[in-house]
């Protein structure tokens, strides 16, 4: 039967400047305190005479980054392109003062870049965006579009990379207990005005590109950061979900400070620097993001063979506004060389979308959401993946494949960097 169609959030609202007095509010109640107890430096490189208004592209980890974010750019604010989901979580109003534009991840949005321009030319304040459009799995740089560039030459602003280390290893996504560990920030301009007026678009793309990677691991272990806490690894075959020793898919588990294999029973255990060693015979990799780039290669060549194939009932809910979540109950996913497939009813009628290769250049995923269960009355999902279309988020929870959603991510972009490499040979021919 169908239902009334509830009102869809309206993107076309320009952003307001951040108040001050909810600014200093945010600094005494939520800021301060998440900081509190982490160590955090404030590095400052090619910074001088670059004030507001610029163009800030941050690297994007954890909760964390919010805070971090505010302490680097001070004594200024920013206008922040904050995801819907993220709007809903704290509320519309209350991030509209503190100078909030709100977005749909990995979807192509014009009022997003009138919004931007806004704020730069008539509110003349910073505006930060999060490329990468989601938390970084393994604490290195996720998937960033080739738009960045593009996007600094329209704004015609200074452009500010914001490189953060310590937020993913303090709380990674998936094991989201905040340790207090040191952190550090990076504020990097990489194009004054001039430079940005005189780049090439490709150019400034790279240079963006370029300051934003980070390994945090890495980072971790070369700063001699000890993570004592007593369940680091716990979560961890989220993201380790392929036995480098039996090549099994989907039989990895974790519990304490182990990893292990249910398959072929191999054990590894999580050192308190981040690093990975087995319990017995071969460490394959002790270097977790060398374990995700190996299981992203695997996945890249079940892409271009053509065998890789996703297809799973999921429980669905949509979030046409950033009020609440509606249930919309069972659909099914499909993903394929050729695109994703979604079936389902919402809102009482039927539903059938379609992203081919080309379209759908990434997904947001969560692993355990939401995280602070008690703050919902409803809406318990778990793993879930958030696709979206121009009106409404579809956040799908796969009902019996089980730990399949980061290999989805990957299967999502390599199959569009293969639908992209096609184009462009297409149009070397013509």
């Amino acid at each position: 039967m169908k239902t009334k169609q509830p009102k869809r959030y309206d993107f076309t609202r320009k952003p307001k400047k951040p108040s001050k007095l909810w600014m200093w509010l945010a600094n005494i109640l939520a800021i301060d305190p998440r900081l509190k107890g982490r160590p955090l430096t404030v590095n400052k490189i090619n910074m001088e005479d670059i004030k507001p208004p610029y163009l800030l592209f941050a690297t994007h980890a954890s909760m964390l980054d919010f805070p971090v974010m505010y302490k680097a750019v001070a004594p200024y604010a920013a206008n922040n392109v904050v995801a819907i989901d993220a709007i809903r979580d704290v509320g519309d109003w209350l991030m509209r003062q503190l100078g909030c534009i709100c977005k749909r991840k990995f979807v192509k949005d014009l009022h997003l870049i009138k919004n931007m321009k806004y704020c730069t030319e008539t509110l003349h304040d910073i505006v930060c965006v999060y490329p990468e459009a989601r938390y970084s799995f393994d604490g290195t740089t996720s998937f960033l579009p080739d738009s960045l560039g593009k996007t600094g030459k329209l704004l015609k602003v200074p452009v500010v990379v914001l490189r953060m280390y310590g937020p993913f290893i303090s709380a990674p996504q998936w094991n989201k207990v905040e340790q207090h560990l040191p952190l550090r920030a990076d504020l990097v301009c990489v194009a004054n005005a001039e430079e940005v007026k005189s780049l090439p678009a490709p150019e400034l793309n790279a240079r963006i590109h370029q300051e934003l990677q980070r390994d945090e691991y890495a980072w971790q272990k070369e700063e001699g950061i000890r993570n004592t806490y007593e369940k680091r690894a716990e979560g961890l075959h989220h993201i380790l979900y392929q036995c480098p020793h039996c090549k099994k898919e989907f039989e990895m588990y974790s519990k304490g400070t182990r990893l292990w294999c249910n398959a072929c029973k191999k054990v590894w255990e999580m050192s308190e620097l981040g690093e990975l060693k087995a319990v017995e015979g071969e460490t394959e990799f002790s270097h977790i993001p060398d374990w995700m780039a190996w299981e992203r290669k695997n996945v890249k060549e079940e892409v271009e063979s053509g065998n890789y194939r996703f297809d799973d009932d999921v429980t669905v809910h949509t979030l046409p506004n950033a009020k609440r979540f509606y249930d919309q109950g069972m659909g099914h996913l499909t993903q394929t060389l050729e695109g994703t497939h979604l079936t389902c009813t919402a809102y009482g009628e039927k539903v059938d979308l379609f992203w081919t290769g080309n379209e759908l250049e990434s997904v947001h995923i969560e692993y355990d959401y939401p995280f602070r269960k008690e703050k919902y009355k409803k809406n318990i999902f778990g793993d879930c993946i958030d696709i979206s279309v121009h009106d409404d988020s579809y956040w799908l929870h796969p009902v019996t494949n089980r730990t399949q959603l980061t290999k989805f991510s990957f299967a999502t972009e390599e199959i569009f960097r293969l639908a992209q490499e096609r184009v462009k040979k297409e149009h070397g021919v013509k």
